[in-house]
């Protein structure tokens, strides 16, 4: 099997699951295999554009897969930008994006999201799949240290307390097929970067794709965020991280942790601390106490803000995918008992 290319399954929401399948896109090349590549999409959203329509017409929340199909459009000119064109005003339009209503009204029309996904696919030339976690109506709850319940992702996000559980209504939701079948069949499976409670735990709770997770032979990565997400992450270290997903997701799922090693400036890290967020610590040590391995590597973007180089983390994945699909990383080769 050694030169085979890589699969490679992403699963998350919000803007980082966005980043990083933009990222893989870019490392992958413009003839890399579309299948390929697969985005596995949280659908827990009930805030801003995402969450009218949900009201509205009784949709899936577009917003996270329009970010993603946009992200891994062929062309990001004029078509990708006209399905992230928001309206600024207009009655009934203001803070709506194209894409959102596209897919609403597909999803009319064919009855399907799914279907509205596929064809929103061809129109932008997508070099990869978005496949949504689930295609049933759930909810997203957590529970914060104080004993408080947080009911919807708006509120667990801005919830300003540390979370203890995370669940979902209702808990034994259905899984879309597809996505499993892709986790399946990973070499490589990535889980974040992004919000930690509201977009990579909330596909782990659905229990076929937790259960895909745990069953495929896939090298299991998750990525750590740069810095805490106030409200959701505060004062959480890169342990807490791998507590919080083993918790949620059992232990023993996860297989190596990637973390940044550039320095963080302090002007960009004393202006992150005054909005509450500040790096998620890295405790070596630790990780290989709990046998899970850590990848490091310079990760830092070269702008004003503290986020990932979208080059550097496209090319860290891809070649650990490399490795998972030629036979390096095999339960066996680890040592550890397959899962």
């Amino acid at each position: 099997m050694i030169g085979r290319v890589p699969r490679l399954a992403v699963l998350g929401g919000g803007t980082g699951l966005a980043v990083l399948l933009r990222a893989l896109k870019r490392a992958r090349g413009p003839q890399a295999d579309a299948e390929g590549l697969i985005g596995v999409v949280t659908v827990t959203d009930d805030g801003g554009s995402s969450g009218r329509l949900r009201r509205d017409f009784g949709v899936l929340p577009p917003g996270d897969v329009r970010n993603c199909l946009a992200a891994l459009a062929d062309d990001e000119d004029l078509l990708t930008r006209l399905f992230q064109y928001r309206f600024a005003n207009g009655e009934g339009l203001s803070g709506h994006s194209f894409g959102n209503l596209f897919l609403t009204a597909l999803t009319g029309i064919t009855g399907n999201f799914y279907q509205a996904i596929l064809t929103a696919e061809e129109i932008l030339s997508v070099r990869g799949r978005i496949l949504p976690a689930t295609l049933s109506d759930v909810r997203l709850r957590a529970r914060g240290a104080s004993g408080e319940w947080h009911e919807g992702e708006s509120a667990i996000g801005a919830a300003a307390e540390q979370l203890t559980k995370i669940e979902l209504e209702p808990a034994a939701v259905a899984a879309f097929p597809a996505a499993v079948t892709a986790l399946e069949g990973a070499d490589l499976i990535v889980l974040g970067p992004g919000s930690l409670y509201t977009s990579i735990l909330p596909n782990l709770l659905i229990p076929a794709i937790r259960q895909a997770v745990r069953d495929s032979p896939a090298r299991v990565l998750l990525a750590l965020n740069l810095m805490t997400q106030p409200g959701e992450t505060d004062g959480m270290t890169g342990l807490d991280h791998l507590d919080a997903v083993e918790r949620h997701a059992g232990a023993g799922l996860v297989d190596g942790v990637l973390a940044n090693t550039a320095p963080l400036p302090r002007d960009r890290l004393a202006r992150y601390a005054a909005l509450g967020s500040v790096p998620v610590e890295v405790d070596r040590a630790g990780f290989e106490a709990r046998g899970v391995e850590l990848v490091e590597a310079e990760l830092l973007a070269d702008d004003e803000l503290l986020r990932h180089d979208d080059a550097a983390l496209g090319a860290v994945i891809l070649q650990l995918a490399g490795h998972a699909a030629s036979g390096l990383y095999t339960a066996e080769s680890r040592g550890d008992e397959p899962r």
